[in-house]
């Protein structure tokens, strides 16, 4: 592969491959390396794809696994890790929605990413996680059961606050001139 078409193709794919990567392993650091590893094979290629659904299937096969292998190296299992939810979103609903979707255990937040994020059909996700389909469906709509209800009591709270702040504004202005 000559570098002008893998530049392009790094551009096409990078969000996605970093999206998932992170979505997988809730950490910047270690879904760039992921995500470079990723990159890395993918220009190793001997031979290109013919077709763009097969070379992103792949991407996120190859993507998935690197995931995989490095949450079971034995580095991975004994560092020491902390919460790192980046504020990505100028509306507070939106990342919101964001934490409770990494708040969801991996095997609903990888069906909930590929299904919402990257369009893809039941069918492929089943053929890319090697999962069966009813499994997909299941997982699908407990996810979307999970994130109502966290989204509900977490939205209570949210407006209730909101609320709070903009009633203290308003009182607190009160006798200014």
């Amino acid at each position: 592969m000559d570098k002008s078409t893998f530049q392009q193709k790094l551009q096409q794919y990078k969000d996605m491959v970093y999206r998932i990567a992170y979505t997988y392993l809730r950490n910047t650091a270690d879904a760039e390396d992921v995500s470079q590893e990723t990159f890395l094979k993918f220009y190793q290629l001997s031979k290109p794809f013919t077709d763009t659904g097969l070379e992103k299937a792949w991407l996120i096969r190859v993507t998935l696994n690197a995931c995989h292998n490095l949450r079971k190296s034995v580095w991975y299992n004994r560092r020491a890790d902390y919460k790192e939810i980046p504020e990505l979103f100028s509306d507070p609903t939106d990342n919101l929605l964001y934490e409770e979707v990494f708040a969801l255990p991996e095997r609903y937040r990888i069906v909930i990413l590929l299904y919402y994020y990257e369009e893809y059909s039941i069918q492929e996700i089943a053929d890319l996680t090697g999962r069966k389909i009813s499994t997909i469906q299941t997982q699908l709509a407990r996810a979307r059961k999970k994130l109502k209800l966290a989204l509900t009591e977490q939205g209570r709270d949210f407006y209730e606050q909101e609320s709070l702040s903009a009633n203290y504004e308003s009182h607190s202005n009160a006798g200014t001139l």
